[in-house]
């Protein structure tokens, strides 16, 4: 590769916890690359920007791509990595016109975007559409709006042309995740009540099963598809259930059950087959991350 920046990546959601995990990957994974993160800041966080001149931060909506992109004369991106999607299950109840406007509208514009760029699209779906036969996509608005969008990522390009990928995360953990607050991920609500000497809370009946995928293996996951990968089906997780109840059992001291949340499901497992397909695989276990975490804070 040459030495100046003859590609550009745009990364919507860059200033989140996966986004952010992803630009230092490509800033290694492409060289040559000058990449712009879209994020409206609305779970991303300026602690999260990477300090390199070759990463551009912008404070907007992705319902605004294009004209963001005009008014700016950016030159046209090869890939398009969309991360920047409202990714919460429970809350996306009470945050139901958040949900359809980042996930419905902003998405539509994504795909819209990438076509006429003759961008390669690398989509973050959801892996709620998985569980139940299918039947928990529509347990919830999150979930719900995450599987129209494959529909109409895969309809558009039937209609149009678009090159594009989808992949689907699996309880993404690791350094980087949101800990506190209403959007927290299951993890890193595990890790603060940890350091604060508090009980685990575990919500009942404890016996759902989640499969953790550390973050490592989903942005190595991401850089994979985004080369090699192309249409649907791309499940980056480690195949293992882990009963929550379990998983808080790994970090020792007590826990506490907590009432069940409205819009979760049951259970939750990757099948890798397609992933594996392009040579990735899952590399971290949850259990010797969470050893690792509890050696390392000792009480």
């Amino acid at each position: 590769m040459g030495s100046t920046l003859s590609r550009t990546l745009l990364v919507t959601g860059g200033a989140g916890f996966v986004g952010s995990a992803l630009i230092k990957s490509l800033l290694t994974d492409y060289p040559d690359a000058a990449i712009v993160s879209l994020d409206n800041y609305f779970t991303g966080s300026p602690e999260n920007h990477v300090n390199d001149p070759r990463v551009t931060y912008v404070d907007g909506s992705t319902t605004d791509v294009a004209k963001i992109w005009a008014d700016r004369g950016l030159p046209g991106p090869q890939i398009v990595f969309h991360m920047g999607e409202y990714s919460r299950i429970v809350t996306s109840f009470e945050d139901h016109d958040l949900t359809w406007d980042f996930n419905l509208l902003g998405t539509k514009e994504v795909v819209k975007f990438s076509a006429g760029h003759g961008a390669k699209l690398i989509y973050a779906g959801s892996s709620s559409k998985f569980g139940n036969d299918g039947q928990d996509e529509n347990l919830n608005p999150y979930a719900w709006t995450k599987a129209k969008n494959i529909e109409y990522i895969k309809n558009y390009s039937n209609w149009y042309g678009l090159d594009y990928a989808i992949t689907y995360f699996y309880n993404v953990y690791g350094p980087g995740q949101i800990t506190t607050g209403k959007y927290a991920t299951v993890i890193g609500i595990f890790e603060r009540q940890y350091l604060a000497g508090e009980p685990l809370t575990v919500v009942s009946p404890g016996t759902q099963t989640r499969d953790f995928t550390h973050i490592d293996d989903i942005v190595r996951g991401l850089v994979l598809v985004a080369r090699d990968g192309a249409g649907d089906g791309y499940l980056l997780g480690t195949g293992t259930e882990w009963p929550l109840l379990d998983v808080a059992k790994l970090f020792g001291g007590e826990h506490v059950m907590v009432p069940v949340l409205r819009g979760e499901r049951t259970r939750g497992q990757a099948d890798i087959t397609k992933a594996t397909g392009l040579g990735w695989r899952p590399e971290r276990r949850l259990d010797e991350y969470i050893a690792d975490f509890v050696a390392a804070h000792p009480r």
